[in-house]
């Protein structure tokens, strides 16, 4: 499973806290819209966090210049474009292409997008030095079964079209889905448990939910098999980005301490 490096953390900068994990599940979502927040962001949390979400808010409010920003700020950044490339095969074949010179560590495609549509994009990160990780997003967390039946005419449950779609993605050569919490065992069990699931719709105990509707907690969501967790406004909103990503860890470790 290609899960990311080790990132102890050096008590003097985390005050006394030396992470256990093997790995650091929390990518930091930037939903910030100015580079110099951004990179204040990427500053205090480096070493304390596996990798950072650049998605439209922040790309649209800076421009492509973000990428090498954030490097200039941390060199060894991971870096996922949370583009949700959603167009016809040839389209989103470009805009992976294009991706590829920035040397992104992850980026991803709507599902529903289709089969050829996916396979285009894995075609065309293939042909970056280092291939990113292209990941298919399933059903949005702000998404609940009724919006999927009456809104949107899709007569599944969330969970029988996250696991449809996911089933879709391995099949066209994707590395792995974005999906919520209460999705991730059915999709372990569908896709085999080496398919990377990326989970958004992660608060902490107490945190406020915001606009989504399917959450857990993190250490609930790393339990039940996630890879990579989302982690944005509880951590970017909190008065110690610092502390509040290192309460995270203790939170999983203790989830998976057993």
């Amino acid at each position: 499973m290609p899960l990311l490096s080790v990132h102890y953390l050096p008590s003097s900068a985390a005050n006394g806290y030396n992470s256990a994990m093997c790995f650091n599940p929390i990518i930091v979502a930037l939903d910030v819209t100015s580079a110099e927040a951004a990179a204040s962001l990427v500053h205090e949390l480096s070493g304390t966090v596996g990798a950072y979400k650049i998605g439209l808010e922040l790309f649209n409010a800076v421009g492509i210049g973000i990428f090498g920003h954030l490097r200039e700020v941390d060199s060894k950044a991971k870096i996922f474009y949370d583009a949700k490339f959603h167009d016809i095969p040839n389209t989103v074949a470009g805009a992976v292409r294009s991706a590829n010179n920035h040397n992104v560590w992850m980026v991803n495609v709507h599902a529903s997008g289709g089969r050829a549509m996916m396979k285009a994009a894995v075609a065309a990160a293939s042909e970056a030095d280092v291939k990113p990780l292209v990941i298919a997003v399933t059903v949005l967390t702000s998404l609940d079964d009724s919006d999927l039946n009456n809104d949107l005419g899709i007569r599944r449950t969330v969970r029988s079209q996250v696991v449809a779609l996911a089933e879709l993605a391995k099949e066209s050569g994707c590395d792995g889905v974005v999906a919520s919490p209460h999705e991730i065992k059915a999709i372990k069990q569908a896709c085999d448990r080496e398919f990377l699931v990326i989970t958004p719709g992660v608060r902490p105990a107490g945190a406020s939910l915001g606009d989504q509707k399917r959450v857990m907690t993190p250490g609930e969501a790393v339990a039940l098999g996630a890879d990579y967790i989302v982690v944005g406004r509880p951590i970017t909103g909190a008065g110690s980005p610092r502390d509040a990503a290192i309460n995270i860890l203790r939170e999983i470790e203790g989830a998976t301490a057993n």
